[in-house]
């Protein structure tokens, strides 16, 4: 998501153990037969969430409400951790942390999902730590090519982690970046070699997570990649609460870039995150992070915000999910602790006990 920093970061960094890649660190061994995983189906639409990976551990039941909401597929996404945007050092935690971030919360929680029928898409991010000139992930760039072939080469032990990972545990789907436009732009060759290095380990389907500002249309690899990728953050208003008509209206002048870029690569489209906050201006700035917290019952969504998210899911589905080319959508995001009797419903971008959820279920269950 563009420009936003959780305020927990830098606590979190302050009390974690991380690795620095290249160092010694728990790696699973690949799994010895391609066919042990479960292929994508771009017949049946990824009907998904973004997973929030919490500090404790979890239990089975805190994914059925995915299952009674139709939910078949799960955004996992742990984080490998940055100083700076030109700064070739990338750091890997496994053990550490919150618990559903490391290896061992996203192996349990894969498999928790497996027995609930639900897909995993394992979705590595970078983090930056320190924010300096104002400069995000989209923004990594080194600054001489010593740097840059250091950085590619800690950037290759992270995601080849994950990679075997992913096989290990049957996941179906991985993504092999996440909003690193400069990076993905500027160092096509280098994502290639890095794609052909993947494919060698993991027999499961790639996308890429293109930010939507400047970066899907720029992408030269995805004809290398299984999926086109899209953080679909898209500004479909410049009005306080609108309109479901208006909402689709703010949509038509993204349709035909992302339909260009499809038909030229003949690749399937998947909106790898999507989501709104429940506030009248949701639609303006979709990306914005919420001021307060999620999951504040103190800060509560007026009938006009729920009324503005709701919309904005509505206007999506009626836009995109019966095109034949699109293939899915991972809602930001799904609690694990939100159960469905809660009252708690905040300003944030969480559609759980909201009427957003209500239409998230009757789209997904009509698919």
């Amino acid at each position: 998501m563009k420009k936003f920093i959780f305020l927990w970061a830098m606590t979190y960094l302050l009390v974690i153990g991380c690795y620095t890649v290249g160092e010694t660190f728990p790696i699973s061994a690949p799994a010895e037969q391609s066919s042990n995983i479960a292929q994508a189906d771009h017949s049946q639409k990824q009907q998904g969430v973004s997973w929030v990976a919490g500090p404790q551990p979890i239990t089975r039941e805190n994914l059925e409400s995915l299952k009674a909401n139709y939910v078949n597929w799960i955004v996992q996404t742990p984080f490998g951790w940055q100083r700076d945007y030109d700064s070739p050092e990338l750091m890997l935690q496994t053990t550490d942390g919150y618990w559903g971030e490391t290896d061992q919360g996203l192996a349990l929680t894969t498999q928790y999902a497996q027995e609930l029928g639900i897909k995993t898409l394992l979705k590595p991010h970078i983090w930056l730590t320190q924010v300096r000139e104002g400069k995000w992930r989209t923004d990594i760039a080194m600054q001489s090519e010593v740097d840059w072939q250091t950085w590619f080469n800690q950037y290759r032990t992270f995601i080849l982690h994950y990679a075997r990972f992913a096989e290990t545990h049957r996941i179906p789907a991985l993504c092999i970046g996440t909003e690193l436009q400069t990076t993905a732009v500027q160092r096509e060759q280098d994502w290639r070699q890095l794609i052909a290095e993947i494919r060698q380990v993991y027999h499961g389907q790639l996308t890429y997570a293109a930010n939507w500002f400047e970066a899907f249309e720029q992408i030269q690899f995805w004809d290398a990649l299984d999926f086109i990728g899209i953080q679909a953050y898209f500004p479909l208003s410049t009005e306080l609460s609108p309109t479901i008509e208006q909402l689709k209206a703010g949509w038509q002048p993204y349709i035909e870039p992302i339909t260009a870029v499809q038909k030229k690569y003949q690749k399937p489209v998947i909106f790898t995150e999507i989501g709104y906050r429940s506030t009248e201006d949701a639609a303006i700035e979709p990306w914005k992070w919420p001021d307060s917290s999620e999951l504040n019952p103190k800060v509560s969504a007026t009938k006009v915000g729920l009324l503005t998210q709701a919309n904005c899911y509505e206007a999506f589905f009626q836009t995109f999910w019966d095109q034949e080319w699109f293939a899915g959508a991972y809602w930001w995001k799904w609690f694990p602790e939100i159960n469905q009797d809660s009252q708690q419903v905040g300003t944030g971008f969480t559609p759980q006990n909201k009427p957003a959820e209500k239409i998230l279920s009757r789209q997904y269950s009509d698919t």
